[in-house]
């Protein structure tokens, strides 16, 4: 995570720079690739980080988890969390570590978090966050990435990333440093190891062209913040290619990110917005370079308070925490910021560019119970009509757009609604005219529960049925498959 230290932009390095594929226009403009199709496009992740940040000088504890923690424990909630992430696409985690998490008791527990994601099928991808920008203690860098290494060196799924954000070195001293860390693991896959861009992550020219360090993934880092800011997405491209120096082929973009919490509609026009002329920049040019990208950050914790800078995990996040103990699931924070994030990956299928209606995209609510769809009983538009399921069908009456005020619409006017502001099981659920109340925000979890944002309770078949025209209410959640849905 930048903690604002300047970086060199493109337009004071357009001379060094040669850049490539610059747009022309503005909303409708996508990034040209400046280098070769990357190979580094298996990398759809997010970072999943200390609650504090990672810049902290005891043991890194990502969201969730607990020093107290045993190893079994941070493994089985782990598993719940990377679950989460999976539902979203992920298929890549990100972790800190430091020195303090590689020589305490903690690191016995930690390592179940990367053993959890090793599990899973994902890639892991580890990093050490600097004090002061720069290696302080060479001796214990060098310590702490040993203990790293003589335990995940020779899994296939993990990846190396040197140290985040370095900005207290010159190039000279950067690529050096580099140079004998790679030196330092001759073993390691070149294609392992993730080198980090100079002035932060922010520029790729001087690691890039660097003989030495061949082979290697390179790692840069971009934000839509920290005095830089553009309010079109063409001059985001400009500014993110040039700092890519024609290295996109190994470039992994390891952190970007913005936030998640305010209600902000990241489907809606792609000009006239730092924040999305941003957002639609990135994801944009890393779909269409084939680049690897890891969002800031993956999950917060639900009563998370804002961190010391501007996206920090309570404002940056994908998704919120929900439950206790062991029992843990994650919930998207905004739906049109996931559209976005999908779309870079290039698994997404939503374009954006809209211009209203709270954007995000149409699809149907299929029941796990009953495979069928939630449905408006014969098209109808009238207030306080009924929900029920009934076989999928492809209408419009069966079409749900989550908008990023977390409101399921059918139709484009109508919403999905707790009838009555209603909070007791069996409340029934209903279409009426979209007024911004609590009972017609919805909860979409990665357990396929959709809970409402006013009552806590679930989208719930009645009775568990599966016959078309079984009607729709809320019920206090409890996991049956009555209560699982899918968006197809």
């Amino acid at each position: 995570m930048n903690r604002g230290i300047p970086r060199l932009t493109a337009g004071i390095l357009t001379a060094a720079l040669m850049l490539v594929g610059l747009l022309t226009g503005s909303s409708a403009a996508q990034a040209a690739p400046v280098a070769a199709a990357a190979s580094t496009g298996q990398f759809h992740g997010v970072n999943w980080a200390d609650p504090n940040d990672n810049f902290i000088t005891g043991p890194n504890v990502p969201v969730g988890l607990s020093t107290s923690d045993s190893y079994a424990t941070v493994y089985t909630k782990s598993t719940a969390i990377l679950k989460g992430f999976q539902g979203l696409g992920a298929n890549t985690v990100r972790l800190g570590f430091n020195a303090a998490t590689t020589s305490g008791t903690w690191w016995n527990s930690y390592t179940a978090a990367l053993d959890a994601a090793t599990a899973l099928g994902m890639n892991v991808i580890v990093a050490p966050w600097l004090q002061g920008g720069k290696v302080g203690d060479t001796t214990s860098f060098n310590q702490m990435w040993d203990t790293m290494i003589n335990k995940y060196g020779a899994k296939s799924n993990f990846y190396f990333d040197i140290m985040n954000e370095p900005y207290g070195y010159n190039a000279t001293d950067l690529t050096n440093f580099e140079a004998s860390w790679l030196a330092r693991y001759p073993s390691l896959p070149r294609g392992h190891v993730i080198v980090p861009g100079l002035y932060s992550d922010g520029n790729l020219c001087a690691v890039g062209s660097d003989s030495r360090l061949s082979g290697t993934l390179l790692s840069i880092h971009i934000y839509g913040m920290f005095g830089d800011s553009h309010t079109t997405e063409a001059a985001w491209v400009n500014d993110f290619t040039g700092n890519l120096c024609g290295h996109a082929d190994r470039a992994v973009l390891t952190e970007f990110g913005v936030p998640m919490n305010t209600g902000a509609n990241y489907n809606g026009p792609k000009d006239g917005n730092n924040d999305l002329s941003y957002l639609y920049a990135i994801t944009d040019t890393v779909r269409n370079l084939g680049m690897g990208s890891v969002l800031w950050t993956g999950v917060k914790q639900t009563n998370q308070t804002q961190g010391p800078g501007p996206c920090e995990n309570a404002s940056c996040a994908i998704t919120s925490l929900n439950g206790s103990g062991t029992a843990l699931s994650v919930s998207v924070t905004n739906q049109s910021g996931l559209d976005r994030l999908q779309w870079g990956w290039g698994t997404g299928t939503n374009p954006g560019g809209g211009s209203g209606g709270g954007g995000g995209t149409s699809a149907v609510l299929r029941g796990a119970g009953s495979n069928r769809c939630l449905d408006v009983p014969n098209s109808s538009t009238a207030n306080s009509t009924r929900t029920e399921i009934w076989d999928c069908n492809g209408g419009a009456n069966q079409s749900w757009t989550l908008n990023s005020s977390r409101e399921l619409v059918v139709y484009g006017t109508k919403c999905l609604d707790a009838s009555g502001s209603g909070t007791t099981a069996g409340t029934a659920v209903i279409i009426y005219d979209c007024n911004g109340g609590a009972n017609q925000q919805w909860t979409l979890n990665s357990d396929g529960t959709v809970t409402n944002a006013l009552s806590g309770l679930c989208l719930d078949v009645t009775g568990a049925g599966t016959a078309n025209g079984t009607l729709v209410e809320l019920w206090t959640c409890t996991g049956g498959s009555n209560q699982k849905w899918s968006r197809q």
